[in-house]
C-alpha cells in the first residue's frame, strides 16, 4: 500500500522495512510483530488514539510524543489504515527537500 505513492521507495532501516519520500521515512513495517509505524503529527496521532487506543498508539518514549505512533495491523480497518498511512505520507511529502 505504502509503494503505491508517487515516489515512495523501500529501502532497510535497521532489521525493518521502511518507505520514504525523499528519503525521509513516513513508515515502518515490523514484520515479526505484524505492527506498524506511521510519522503522524502529534494532532493526527490524538485523533487516531481516541479513535481506538488498542489499535493505534503512541510509539514509547520521546518518539511517542512527537506523533510516531504504532498500528496493529491485525486490528485495523483497511480504510483507517490507508487513511492514517496518506496522513504520513502528506506530512513528509508536504515539505521540501533539505539542501546537501
Amino acid at each position: 500500500m505504502a509503494l503505491a505513492f508517487p515516489g515512495t521507495e523501500e529501502k532497510p532501516h535497521f532489521e525493518k522495512p521502511s518507505f520514504r519520500y525523499r528519503d525521509r521515512i513516513f513508515a515502518t513495517y515490523h514484520t515479526r510483530d505484524g505492527r506498524a509505524m506511521l510519522r503522524l503529527t502529534p494532532v493526527e496521532q490524538s485523533v487516531y488514539v481516541s479513535y481506538n487506543s488498542a489499535v493505534f498508539y503512541p510509539v514509547p518514549g520521546a518518539w511517542g510524543t512527537k506523533g510516531y505512533t504504532m498500528v496493529d495491523i491485525s486490528k485495523v480497518r483497511k480504510d483507517i489504515f490507508k487513511e492514517a498511512l496518506t496522513a504520513a505520507y502528506n506530512g513528509v511529502a508536504a515539505k521540501p527537500k533539505k539542501k546537501e
